[in-house]
């Protein structure tokens, strides 16, 4: 029997940590990017692979910036889910809305990781608040904490439907 693979899909605002996810996730992972005012960003995507629940998981990362939108859109085309990463010091702001008001339309099974938790000004809880119904999980995709855990409920969700 051949191996089931899953395609998913990373969103996120600018600086939400996207890279740094599929990174701790997959440290042989890859990635695109080029310098800009704030630092280095994504102007490609991130990919990376890892086994998860027997299955063989796909990542792509995608730039966070709305002048990529075609990107986010080619990268969209046959996933079988997608994570929203929002920065907990920050919480949900317009991008992220706008990217779960396009997912929620495609129909994709969603979660969402609260990234950044390792900080002090972290509030995954506010986040929480601001997505009712929401699997959000608290992380810290730069020290790796609960990453995977949170990846592997949301594959437990996609084997399940």
């Amino acid at each position: 029997m051949a191996e089931e693979r899953l395609k998913i899909v990373i969103f996120g605002s600018f600086n939400a940590g996207k890279s740094s996810l599929i990174q701790a996730l997959d440290p042989r992972s890859r990635h695109v990017e080029a310098a800009s005012d704030e630092g280095p960003t994504t102007v490609a995507f991130d990919f990376g692979r890892l086994q998860v629940r027997d299955r063989a998981v796909y990542l792509f990362g995608t730039p966070g910036q709305e002048r990529f939108e075609f990107v986010r859109q080619i990268l969209s085309r046959g996933m079988d889910g997608a994570i929203i990463v929002v920065d907990a010091t920050t919480g949900v702001d317009a991008m992220t809305r706008h990217l779960y008001n396009q997912l929620k339309d495609f129909g994709v099974p969603l979660a969402f990781m609260a990234n950044k938790c390792d900080r002090p000004d972290a509030v995954p809880e506010a986040v929480r608040r601001e997505l009712p119904g929401e699997m959000v999980h608290p992380i810290s995709a730069r020290n790796g904490e609960n990453v995977h855990a949170a990846l592997d409920a949301f594959v437990a969700t996609l084997v399940a439907r």
